[in-house]
């Protein structure tokens, strides 16, 4: 299934034999502390910069009706977010995976998305549109 929107990640978990468990880690855009003046000035245009991981949830299909929902609970966190990088966890035997044991693979995208190693993740903007990145 092509993913091209938040509503089709939700459908496309929904339809998979076993349970899942849908991980979020939310970033916004930023610029190291040493870069250059060109840099400053692209990124001033909305161009260049970096996604610095800046908080992270997890929650199954049942939980989120619409990409709203989920950006609503962030705006909570008061924190300014521009892409949000998504996975999913598969259960086993019938079970959800908890939360518990989505701490570790959410640390794991927490450490992809700062290396640059987003091969695995989806993104979406702002409005719960895929994202590419690149």
């Amino acid at each position: 299934m092509n993913i091209s929107s938040f509503d089709d990640l939700l459908q496309a978990a929904r339809q998979q034999i076993e349970p899942q468990r849908l991980l979020f880690v939310f970033t916004r855009a930023d610029l190291p502390a040493d870069a250059t003046l060109a840099q400053r000035e692209r990124f001033k245009d909305g161009q260049g910069g970096a996604l610095v991981p800046i908080m992270c949830v997890d929650k199954t299909p049942d939980e989120l009706h619409t990409f709203a929902d989920l950006a609503e609970e962030s705006r909570q966190f008061g924190q300014e977010w521009h892409v949000v990088f998504a996975t999913a966890m598969s259960g086993n035997g019938g079970l959800v995976p908890s939360s518990s044991a989505a701490e570790m693979p959410l640390q794991r995208m927490v450490e992809a998305i700062k290396a640059g190693n987003l091969g695995t993740l989806i993104p979406f903007d702002q409005q719960g549109q895929s994202l590419t990145l690149g």
